[in-house]
C-alpha cells in the first residue's frame, strides 16, 4: 500500500504520513496502457501493489497528491518527459550481478575460442548487450573476452555495447562502480584481476576493460532505429518476460537481422518458446537458449 507524506500547518507540526486510496481498475488500466504503448512492457493484475507502491514512493517525492494527478503531469506537464524517464528508471531497472548466468557466459566463451584465429585477427569482436541495466552484464562479457582473447594469444580486439531504457541506470553504468555484493559467486582471481577498491567502500572496473564498453540509451521498440549492425554476439537476458508473446518474437526478429552471419543470439531460459526465428539454427544446449545466424551460399 502507497502512503503520501502531506504537508501541514505549523500547528500541526512539519509532516504526516497518511495512506494513499487504492488504484481503481480504472486508474490501473491506465498506467498498464501508458507503460505498455511507451515501452512494450506489460503489468499484470497481480502487479499492481508493484505499481501502487513504485508511484506511490515518486509521488511522495515530489508532493503529488493522487494517482489521476501523476498520470496528467507525465502525460501533459511541462516535465513530463523528464518525470517519465525518472519514473521508467524505478519500474524497470532489475536486480542484476557479475556472471549471473554462468552456462551462459560459459557459452559466450566456448563460441568465441572456436572461431578461426584469422577472423579474429582481422575484424574485433562486436557485441551488444540488450537490457544492460547497470552494467554488470556488458561489463561480464567483456571480462569474458578478454579471457579468451588471452587464451588464444591474441591481442584484445572487441568492444561490447550495452543499451538500456533507463537514462539514470545508463548513468551509474557509465561510472563503473560498484557495491561489492554485485561480485558474489565470481572467480576470486577474475575479482583480483578485474576489480581495484574505489571511495565510499566500493569496487571499480579497472581501465583495460572499462575502455572496451560503451552505453546508449535505447528503447527496444526502436530497434528499427538502432544503429547496432553485424553484431558477432546479442546477449538479450531477462528482458522479454516483461513483453506480450508476439512483441517477444518482434523483437528477436529485429535483432537476428543486426547479427552478422555467423553470430550468436543468447537470451533467457523459457523467455522464447514454441517459436523457430527466421535465418537461427538453435545451439544445443539444455541450459542456454541461444542461436547461430546462418551463414548463406555466398559468404
Amino acid at each position: 500500500m502507497a502512503y503520501m507524506h502531506k504537508n501541514l500547518s505549523p500547528d500541526e507540526g512539519i509532516w504526516s504520513l497518511r495512506r494513499l486510496p487504492d488504484m481503481d481498475e480504472a486508474q490501473f488500466s491506465q498506467w498498464q496502457t501508458l507503460l505498455e504503448h511507451r515501452t512494450g512492457m506489460t503489468l499484470s493484475a497481480e502487479r499492481r501493489s508493484f505499481l501502487e507502491t513504485n508511484l506511490g514512493i515518486r509521488m511522495r517525492e515530489i508532493g503529488c497528491s493522487s494517482y489521476q494527478a501523476y498520470y496528467e503531469q507525465i502525460v501533459s506537464g511541462p516535465n513530463g518527459i523528464r518525470e517519465w524517464s525518472t519514473l521508467v528508471d524505478r519500474l524497470t531497472v532489475q536486480e542484476t550481478r557479475f556472471f549471473r548466468d554462468p552456462d551462459a557466459f560459459r557459452l559466450v566463451s566456448d563460441f568465441v575460442l572456436t572461431r578461426p584465429r584469422e577472423a579474429l585477427k582481422k575484424r574485433p569482436l562486436e557485441v551488444w548487450s540488450v537490457g544492460c541495466s547497470t552494467g554488470e552484464e556488458p561489463y561480464t562479457l567483456a571480462m569474458v573476452l578478454n579471457e579468451c582473447m588471452t587464451q588464444l594469444e591474441l591481442p584484445p580486439l572487441f568492444g561490447v555495447t550495452g543499451s538500456d531504457i533507463s537514462k539514470p541506470a545508463i548513468e551509474k553504468a557509465r561510472r563503473g562502480q560498484f557495491n561489492p555484493r554485485k561480485l558474489m559467486g565470481m572467480d576470486e582471481t577474475l575479482k583480483a584481476r578485474y576489480f581495484r577498491p574505489a571511495e565510499r567502500n566500493t569496487v571499480e572496473i579497472v581501465d583495460s576493460i572499462r575502455d572496451r564498453v560503451c552505453f546508449a540509451g535505447l528503447n527496444v521498440l526502436n530497434l528499427d532505429k538502432a544503429p547496432m549492425h553485424g553484431m558477432n554476439i546479442i546477449f538479450c537476458q531477462n528482458l522479454l518476460i516483461y513483453f506480450r508473446r508476439w512483441r517477444r518474437r518482434e523483437i528477436v526478429r529485429r535483432l537476428a537481422e543486426r547479427l552478422a552471419p555467423g553470430g550468436l543470439l543468447v537470451l533467457g531460459q523459457g523467455e522464447l518458446t514454441d517459436y523457430q526465428p527466421p535465418g537461427l539454427q538453435r545451439v544445443p544446449s539444455e541450459h542456454v537458449l541461444a542461436w547461430i545466424k546462418r551463414q548463406t551460399d555466398e559468404e
